[in-house]
């Protein structure tokens, strides 16, 4: 076959293929057999390795997998992938409507999809070609497995039109592929995966890409995060367009018109969630309007315009055989039940949480008891109830202690708090689980310092507090259990890495009493380092919004301890960054000159030299609230070009309207860099 030839077959191959691909596995309507198509999947290969310029990151050809990667890059999104809240009642679906309704004027409409129980991954496209797919990670920094995702038929790789957007989805395991993978696994002498959704994150992180293509997965998409150039007013109204664009949609969706039609379409799936090819774990509930979402936000863990319904969870009965006790770092002592080994929502439980002494007697547990267990959301064991009437006569009470199981130190319970608490600061489990959060990814976020490797080295005496982490040598590690030289230097490299860190890290990372990851931002962003922050008073931290008294006093208690000056002393010699280093917030002072102090604004229609997200954080960030309607209560409108009904309400009630110009001309007067 002559050259210009070959390269007009690739492509009549490419656009044929595509087309096939798209009609299969996104609409689920085959147009040609599947030897048809395999057929001409290995005429393409066969002129592509022929003909090896004519090679193509999109064609359909990468769908059997490429080279074994060495690792998977870490890629950070560009919006954050938050978890959701839960809901596990339609009293709590109540109190959710009731709390957006609080927060929005106009009428609210919800859009309701299955919760596909599989992994979330983001979806980067460029001029309509898949450039990146990622996993959620952290929720911040995630891993590039692009070649993977590639391998999955239902992900285009190709768009029907070249534009620029981020999509997310949840990547699974059908049923059947998960029965057909446990039968080869079975057959190979090999252990079988618990579930579809751990089976199908194990073939996403496969180095291997020709191991993923091998396992059928399949995606549905469910939300669009980013889009160049066009404006799209509603949730459901985003899922059309994706379709159109060539994703595939989950066909069970629906809109419903307020709460009690919601809580409808979740007991209709409880009865018919077994009836699918895919497994689910509850349903995903969102505000339709996205401009409504933009009024709502978000906390620090999630979006306040969305919830996740979850299912009743599976109860089984086992036998509680022991009660072990866990110290954690602030001292609480839990109780933990050691389970006879028992399936629940298909994964093996051997432990459940009995979270205080008050609920072990409350709920009157004894060793060796019949309890009925059951995974709290699908995840967290936990235990229900005791079979009272299945006792024989032998089981025991079980006493807690008075001592500290991991330092004979006497435990106390604080007043108002039912847990008991080892209150001695040289305790070793609680200076190990101290270590443990200090460097997990919402804290310092050290790669490759697991829970087990900080007890290797917490048992070595390589390390008795965080600075320790510093000062480890090459030479000391290489002479612990499983750690390679190549191991070893990654994380070193990983320790020095987080040196640099932003303050609020390493805040979360002390662990601060009542100080979480959002009140760690916010008192890093105020004060912007730590000596400012050891120097402040009560007074002057609850100045700050959303700092309390209780969290107030906490974080003066914890600076004003001789073990904690000596901790940071020897962190700043080390070369541990004291600095906030994230986008720069105003000082309350500042915020009383500024011109969106207090006011209430509403961005419309398309802005050019800004983003809508942009404009919202830079008018947030100087004391605005960015709402998504107007009303009597909204200060100020932003119009930008194709400015429709919210500029014509504006001018009706009189409010003040800006156009973009004018919007950009004040950001720069305030900028927060200068």
């Amino acid at each position: 076959m002559e050259r210009n030839d070959a390269k007009q077959r690739i492509e009549e191959l490419r656009s044929l293929l595509e087309e096939y691909g798209y009609h299969y596995h996104v609409l689920d309507q085959p147009i040609v057999p599947d030897s048809e198509y395999d057929r001409l999947m290995q005429e393409l290969i066969a002129l592509e390795e022929q003909y090896p310029e004519f090679i193509s990151d999109d064609s359909p050809s990468v769908r059997v997998g490429g080279e074994p990667l060495p690792f998977f890059r870490k890629v950070e999104h560009r919006n954050p992938m938050l978890s959701l809240g839960n809901a596990f009642s339609a009293d709590d679906l109540r109190d959710f409507d009731r709390r957006v309704r609080q927060l929005i004027d106009d009428e609210v409409r919800y859009s309701c999809e299955l919760k596909i129980d599989g992994l979330a991954v983001s979806l980067l496209y460029e001029k309509g070609r898949f450039i990146q797919g990622a996993t959620r990670g952290d929720g911040t920094i995630g891993e590039d497995i692009t070649a993977n995702l590639k391998t999955i038929p239902a992900i285009p790789l190709r768009l029907k039109e070249e534009v620029d957007l981020e999509v997310r989805g949840e990547a699974y395991m059908p049923k059947p592929s998960f029965e057909r993978l446990n039968v080869e696994k079975e057959e190979a002498g090999e252990e079988r995966f618990a579930n579809p959704r751990n089976a199908a994150a194990g073939s996403l992180r496969q180095l291997d890409p020709k191991l993923a293509a091998k396992r059928h997965l399949s995606i549905y998409v469910y939300s669009m995060n980013h889009l160049e150039g066009k404006v799209i007013p509603s949730h459901h109204e985003s899922l059309r367009y994706l379709q159109e664009l060539g994703f595939r949609i989950n066909p069970e969706s629906r809109l419903c018109h307020d709460i009690e039609e919601v809580i409808a379409f979740t007991e209709e799936w409880v009865e018919k969630r077994a009836e699918l090819p895919y497994e689910i774990d509850g349903i995903v509930i969102k505000v339709d309007s996205l401009d409504q979402q933009l009024e709502l936000g978000f906390t620090a863990k999630s979006p306040r315009w969305a919830i996740a319904f979850k299912f009743p969870a599976e109860e089984v009965v086992t036998i509680l055989e022991d009660i072990t006790l866990n110290v954690g770092r602030t001292g609480v002592i839990t109780p933990t039940a050691l389970l006879r080994p028992v399936t629940v929502a298909g994964t093996t439980v051997q432990r459940a949480s009995l979270h205080n002494e008050d609920l072990i007697r409350e709920k009157d547990i004894r060793l060796g008891d019949s309890v009925v267990v059951k995974k709290a959301g699908d995840i967290i064991p936990e235990v229900v109830n005791v079979l009272t009437e299945l006792r024989k006569g032998d089981e025991r009470e079980f006493a807690m202690p008075t001592e500290c199981p991991a330092c004979a130190s006497e435990l106390v319970r604080l007043e108002g708090e039912v847990a008991l608490r080892c209150i001695n600061p040289k305790c070793p489990a609680q200076i190990k689980e101290g270590l443990i959060h200090f460097v997990s990814r919402n804290a310092m976020n050290i790669d490759g310092l697991g829970e087990k490797v900080i007890g290797q080295l917490f048992d070595h005496q390589l390390i008795r507090d965080v600075a320790d982490l510093y000062r480890l040598e090459r030479d000391e590690l290489l002479k612990l259990e499983r750690m390679g030289e190549k191991s070893v230097d990654n994380l070193l490299a990983a320790i020095e890495k987080t040196k640099d860190n932003s303050l609020e890290r390493l805040l979360f990372g002390l662990g601060i009493r009542f100080v979480g990851a959002k009140a760690a931002k916010t008192l890093a962003m105020e004060f912007e380092t730590m000596e400012n922050l050891q120097r402040a008073t009560e007074e002057e931290l609850m100045a700050v919004n959303e700092i309390g008294e209780k969290m107030a006093a906490s974080v003066v208690r914890y600076f004003e301890k001789p073990e904690v000056t000596t901790l940071l002393t020897k962190l700043k010699e080390l070369g541990v960054n004291f600095t906030y280093t994230g986008p720069k917030a105003p000082r309350a002072s500042e915020l009383e000159e500024s011109p969106f102090a207090g006011k209430t604004v509403v961005l419309t229609g398309k802005l050019e030299q800004l983003t809508r997200g942009e404009a919202k954080e830079r008018i947030e960030q100087l004391g605005g609230k960015v709402t998504g309607s107007v009303s009597k209560k909204t200060d100020l409108v932003i119009a930008g070009e194709e400015a429709g009904s919210k500029l014509e309400k504006a001018v009706e009630l009189n409010i003040t309207v800006w156009n973009e110009e004018e919007l950009v001309a004040v950001l720069r007067e305030n900028d927060l860099e200068k």
